[in-house]
């Protein structure tokens, strides 16, 4: 009855953590179909700074409605950092890179951000590299560069638009990195709407771009840029953020690498673009690999039951998803 009482709620927060992750990668993959309309008709700061005011406008009214308040001091840096580095400028530097080069490079190179959220996790945070995530990770990576190169065109790269898409990476796994700890002391949707409005006050310069932008764009772009900033950014980061409080910043990190595969589906489903074998092939290994680093050596769970027996605490479970655990009931 012991063992039993002890381990039910940890699978319990380890399916819901699961959960929200899927929800975000599937909402991410969505918008990279949402950003090729709406980039047509907004430039990239201006569409970085409608999304996040949108995705801004939907959290607040969440935040006051569940009144958490204002985030602790302790999680103010995090979130600051991260809103700067990851709301701010990946977003400006991914719109404006994706401008510069064809879609499967930009794909390809953004996706060293697991990669770079794992060396930098385990430099900063500690996060453990074992032999599974390792392994996921490089599988998911050769899947990355299949649908990189299977959706390049021909003279579609230019040399900015590489390095642009080299810093929306850096960014992204800088901001990742610094979110994690803010995470110990404040909710998700406090990270997340704080981090929100610390990208749009960054993205403000842009304020005159998307004024006169929107008098001109059609209304599907405008829905599109909406869209991006309720469901992929105001949801998907919350769900990120919850995913995130409860494991590794580098086992969440290589999550994403089920992206580029959702996209190959959507964009097949949405936009009528049959992927050519190559693509499908790319987008399987992303998925496996995904797979096998969040999957847990059989070992640990032989040694489950009696390492909760002992009273030890289970060793899959990151430390953040402890301190998180008083307050996942109401998150």
């Amino acid at each position: 009855m012991t063992n039993h009482s002890q381990v039910t709620p940890t699978r319990k927060v380890e399916l819901l953590a699961a959960g929200a992750a899927v929800v975000t990668v599937v909402l991410w993959a969505s918008a990279f179909v949402s950003i090729r309309s709406a980039g047509e008709a907004y430039s990239p700061g201006a569409l970085a700074l409608g999304r996040l005011l949108a995705g801004a406008l939907a959290l607040g009214a969440i935040w006051l409605v569940r009144r958490e308040g204002l985030p602790p001091r302790a999680a103010w840096r995090g979130i600051a950092v991260s809103g700067v580095l990851w709301f701010g400028f990946y977003m400006v530097a991914l719109n404006w890179g994706e401008q510069q080069v064809d879609a499967g490079t930009a794909a390809l190179v953004v996706n060293i951000g697991p990669i770079l959220i794992a060396l930098l996790g385990a430099r900063l945070l500690g996060d453990p590299m074992p032999p599974r995530l390792l392994a996921g990770m490089a599988v998911s990576f050769a899947g990355a560069v299949a649908v990189g190169l299977s959706m390049s065109g021909e003279g579609g790269a230019s040399v900015l638009g590489v390095v642009l898409c080299v810093l929306a990476a850096v960014g992204y796994a800088a901001g990742v990195v610094a979110q994690k700890p803010a995470l110990g002391a404040a909710s998700p949707l406090q990270v997340t709407t704080f981090g929100c409005l610390v990208g749009a006050v960054v993205c403000l310069p842009f304020a005159g771009q998307l004024v006169r932008e929107a008098a001109d764009a059609p209304v599907s772009a405008t829905l599109n840029m909406v869209y991006l900033g309720v469901f992929p950014t105001a949801l998907a980061f919350t769900t990120w953020a919850y995913a995130l409080a409860r494991t590794t910043a580098s086992r969440m990190g290589a999550t994403t690498y089920a992206v580029p595969a959702l996209v190959v589906l959507m964009s097949w489903l949405a936009l009528g673009e049959v992927p050519g074998l190559l693509t499908l092939a790319g987008g399987a290994l992303c998925l496996a690999g995904v797979a096998v680093s969040r999957s847990r050596a059989r070992t640990r769970e032989t040694a489950g039951p009696a390492a909760s027996a002992a009273g030890a605490a289970p060793t899959d479970v990151d430390p953040g998803a402890r301190q998180q655990h008083g307050r996942a009931a109401r998150d």
